[in-house]
């Protein structure tokens, strides 16, 4: 390369020329244009890229799937036969289960004492009748009954855990079996010692009539089916003809009053553990001790022909045409006779798991039992099938790529029958893990047995349940309501939303052991139906009466009216109202909880104790006190879900946040502050101070049943300590609250 000449370089540059204002704009124009080209270029690349396929309305989804037929073919393979816990059947009904869940299932088996029939008969004879009547003690069938041969399958009508043994007596009719209709009997000089007791259900369950009879000096007990509750109108027709009981029908059931394994009492039943010997566990307060046998409308119709005595009360009367009840004691005398085979059985529990995405290590759990006294097709498989629906409808959910925040466990318990055990001893066996991690427990048991909605839950799940069953906006469910679903209309008759408290199913030891927020639903006009427990609770029975069609276990579209106005067509059914508070629970960022409820019904129950201790030394300013704290702390958590959820709208907050793992966890743990190690007084394995089983009626919710056992205790002594005992009762509960509050607003002292 040639050197450049200096002199060049040094003489002074030419002056620039002016540019033409048009070639000015065209400079500045170019550069514009080349970004502006760009940019076109850029759009017309994505447009011409095939869209992102949108996020589903996994909602909208999973309510537009299930099957009525399916889950009626469910249905239909689960109650071919009888299956009793501990026997073949069920077996069988476990792997069934185990195949239908859609996801990868295991099963957990336990060793627990269950209770069989060996032998049983009940006679009956009196002055003049002649001839001694032995009754067959069977259910019949009818005529033309496709279920008959597998009606041969059934367990002989028995209570499980019924002592063994002979008593023959005079009878003495005792109504409902209620502590007061004994405490009436015993006004009326009828000496019950010794003697049979022959009682109706209607009021309180089984357990709690044997109890009773036998605290009050009963030799054995027989327990029937009034026609009054069970058979209908005068002249009306049973099953198969309409819904009604049959005259041969028997309700079966468990004499057991605690819950779980007999054999390891508080503890869980596993591979090589503490036990009580069996003859132990048959010899504690919460077994019957004595015989006693379930007998059809139809025999005791005949023992009420030969007792004797003063005329029972008006209200302890049976149903017009029948005969006049009479207290007794005799002429009749009954010979009953019971053995029974109590011993070790294997139980088998079915899990199926769908793991959460973001947090693995918060629990929703589903549970339904799958074990019946008989064929079961309302209790407890309607809800059976309800699950496997509800399973695959989750299953279709994920192929549409579907995955919940949170994990999602379904659990088919078994031997929920004999004392709620198959999900006792797996809570108890899990109580630490499930106390750090359970979000809810969702329960089903009796599905479906007709029109009625009947919800359970405890208080912080309300708002919840009223968003999930909205129409227009506006909650169909409120307090003291209770929804009557046809499948075209819906009315409303003022019957209250239950709380969780009673011994009734799954859900116990759940809320009542460990403190997990929690929720029951069924289809029907209550826990109670004419074919309870019998024989004739079968598939028939369901597809003629409980759900035709089987639109309440899976997709019910009906029309809500009011002022016989329609309003709007809805879903409402047993799988998606199950399913749906599943999917808000396992997948809202921020768990849908307010306490808001829970402080208002404290303040009202405890109204209510102010005036059980009228008069008293008892104060309950403790209590109001402690229930004002939860109220602010409620008012202050709900400020901080809003303005949670306003951060993450506006994605200033990222939904991984530990600002969210945080509110979460207090939300997810101030039930468990309701709930006290030492337990409730007279009901120690029972941990909830504000929700539990009534000392008389295991199937009752009493409220603050600690505060409610120790004022009963005190009413009978009278003594000043016992109405000391109840202000301590008072002043724990409020010390449960106290601590409640301070686990919501996330506050040390």
């Amino acid at each position: 390369m040639s050197r450049p000449d200096t002199a060049s370089l040094l003489a002074p540059s030419p002056p620039l020329a002016k540019p033409h204002p048009r070639g000015r704009f065209l400079c500045l124009l170019s550069p514009m244009l080349a970004v502006l080209g760009a940019s076109l270029a850029v759009l017309l690349f994505f447009a011409l890229q095939p869209a992102p396929n949108p996020v589903p309305n996994y909602e909208a989804l999973f309510l537009s799937l299930g099957s009525n037929d399916t889950a009626a073919s469910h249905l239909r393979a689960l109650t071919l036969h009888p299956h009793v816990a501990g026997t073949k059947a069920n077996a069988l009904t476990a792997r069934y289960v185990l195949d239908a869940l859609s996801f990868p299932a295991h099963i957990t088996p336990y060793s627990v004492l269950l209770s069989y029939p060996v032998h049983r008969s009940l006679s009956l004879s009196a002055p003049g009748r002649g001839v001694v009547t032995s009754f067959s003690l069977k259910q019949e069938t009818y005529p033309n009954d496709p279920y008959a041969t597998a009606a041969a399958e059934t367990i002989p009508t028995f209570y499980a855990y019924a002592a063994s043994g002979s008593v023959s007596a005079e009878a003495v009719y005792a109504n409902y079996g209620r502590e007061e209709d004994f405490a009436y009997l015993a006004s009326r000089g009828v000496d019950v010692a010794g003697k049979v007791t022959l009682a109706r259900y209607g009021r309180i369950h089984c357990e709690d009539i044997a109890h009773n009879a036998r605290a009050a000096g009963a030799a054995a007990a027989v327990v029937y089916t009034d026609p009054l509750e069970y058979g209908g109108a005068p002249g009306e027709r049973w099953f198969p003809d309409s819904r009604w009981l049959p005259p041969s029908g028997v309700q079966v059931g468990s004499l057991f009053r605690g819950v779980g394994d007999p054999t390891t009492p508080m503890w869980a039943s596993s591979e090589g553990c503490e036990r009580v010997s069996v003859e132990e566990a048959m010899n504690t307060d919460d077994m019957p001790l004595i015989p006693a046998l379930p007998v059809s409308a139809q025999d005791a119709m005949e023992i009420h022909r030969a007792v004797g005595g003063a005329v029972a009360p008006a209200d302890w009367q049976g149903r017009e045409g029948g005969p006049v009840y009479r207290l007794g004691p005799g002429p009749a005398v009954l010979n009953l006779t019971y053995l029974g085979n109590d011993t070790m059985a294997t139980i088998e529990n079915v899990f199926t798991i769908i793991e959460g995405a973001e947090e693995p290590d918060r629990y929703v759990i589903l549970g339904n039992h799958r074990d019946a006294w008989t064929f079961g097709a309302s209790d407890p498989n309607s809800g059976t099938a309800a699950m496997i629906e509800l399973a695959q409808r989750f299953s279709m959910l994920q192929k549409h790529g579907w995955r919940p925040r949170r994990t999602i466990i379904f659990c088919s318990w078994d031997a929920e029958e004999y004392g709620l055990t198959g999900s006792t001893e797996w809570v108890e066996e899990n109580q630490e893990m499930l106390y750090s991690r359970a979000v809810a427990y969702l329960n089903i048991d009796v599905s479906v047995v007709g029109p009625g909605f009947l919800p359970s839950t405890t208080p912080q799940l309300d708002e919840l349940l009223q968003q999930v069953t909205k129409v227009d906006g506006k909650p169909l469910l409120l307090p003291d309501k209770l929804y009557y679903i046809t499948h075209y209309s819906l009315r409303i008759s003022c019957i209250k939303v239950l709380r969780l408290g009673d011994g009734g199913s799954d859900y116990s030891a759940f809320v009542q052991h460990v403190g997990i927020p929690s929720m029951n639903i069924i289809f029907g006009e209550g826990p109670g139906y004419p074919v309870y427990h019998s024989l004739y609770d079968g598939y028939v029975w369901m597809a003629k009466f409980g759900d035709p069609g089987f639109r309440r276990h899976v997709a019910l579209r009906c029309y809500l009216r009011h002022h016989d106005m329609v309003t709007k067509i809805l879903h409402l059914a047993a799988a998606s109202i199950w399913g749906m508070m599943a999917l808000r629970l396992a997948n809202e960022d921020i768990l849908p909880f307010n306490y808001m409820s829970y402080a208002i019904e404290l303040e009202e129950y405890t109204k209510t104790v102010e005036k059980e201790v009228k008069g008293t030394t008892v104060t309950c300013s403790p209590l109001y006190n402690s229930i004002r704290t939860l109220r602010a702390a409620a008012t202050k958590v709900n400020s901080e879900q809003k303005e949670l959820q306003k951060q993450l709208l506006s994605k200033q907050l990222n939904k991984d946040s530990l600002k969210i793992r945080q509110l979460n966890d207090r939300l997810m743990q101030t039930e468990r502050a309701f709930t006290s190690r030492e337990g409730i007084f007279k009901l120690e394995w029972f941990k909830h101070l504000v929700y539990g089983p009534s000392d008389q009626n295991d199937w009752d919710t009493a409220i603050y049943p600690g505060i409610a056992n120790a004022i009963a205790s005190a009413r009978s002594s009278n003594t000043s300590e016992s109405w000391k005992f109840v202000q301590h009762e008072v002043y724990r509960v409020a010390r449960a609250v106290t601590q409640a509050s301070a686990i919501l607003s996330g506050r040390l002292t």
